[in-house]
């Protein structure tokens, strides 16, 4: 690991200490975002779909009068043919003043990580670097810790404009 790439790790480390996270899976793996982020959880019901939209988008909902677009992060992260079931929830999200939603296969508890908790994540190549804070370990459970703000704003996603800075 280079100097930069470690001292950026370290950085992120301290920004994220004592930072609340909810943990979600996806497939096989455990993910965490930031729980400030999170507006509410809520069961999977049927979307409205949208004509053209990218196949991840799918589709919006009607939450208590706000028209909320549903990303299905299986689809975004291609991680197979996504399956509804009585476990499979929606997590709304408040980025930037704009509601979102993201469909997972369930959702697990909130925990806090500490700046020994938090190592940096290894370059693959495979997922947007930029959207990745590092991995979360707490015991025998690793934590990918996504900044969902900045995954959300992606131009990839156009769900919202880029956040100014």
């Amino acid at each position: 690991m280079s100097y930069t790439t470690q001292t950026q790790a370290q950085a992120g480390a301290g920004e994220i200490a004592g930072k609340e996270f909810l943990a979600f899976t996806l497939g096989q793996e455990e993910y965490g975002i930031d729980i400030l982020r999170v507006q509410e959880i809520r069961g999977y019901e049927p979307v409205t779909r949208i004509a053209n939209a990218p196949d991840f988008i799918k589709g919006v909902v009607n939450l208590r009068g706000i028209i909320v677009p549903v990303v299905d992060m299986r689809i975004k992260f291609s991680l197979g043919t996504p399956t509804y079931d009585q476990f499979t929830v929606v997590i709304i999200l408040n980025i930037g003043g704009r509601v979102m939603g993201m469909v997972v296969d369930s959702v697990s508890d909130v925990t806090t990580l500490s700046p020994n908790q938090v190592r940096p994540a290894p370059e693959m190549g495979t997922f947007d670097s930029d959207c990745l804070i590092g991995l979360g370990t707490l015991n025998d459970r690793m934590l990918i810790l996504v900044d969902i703000e900045k995954l959300m704003s992606s131009s990839e996603m156009g769900l919202m404009e880029k956040i100014a800075a």
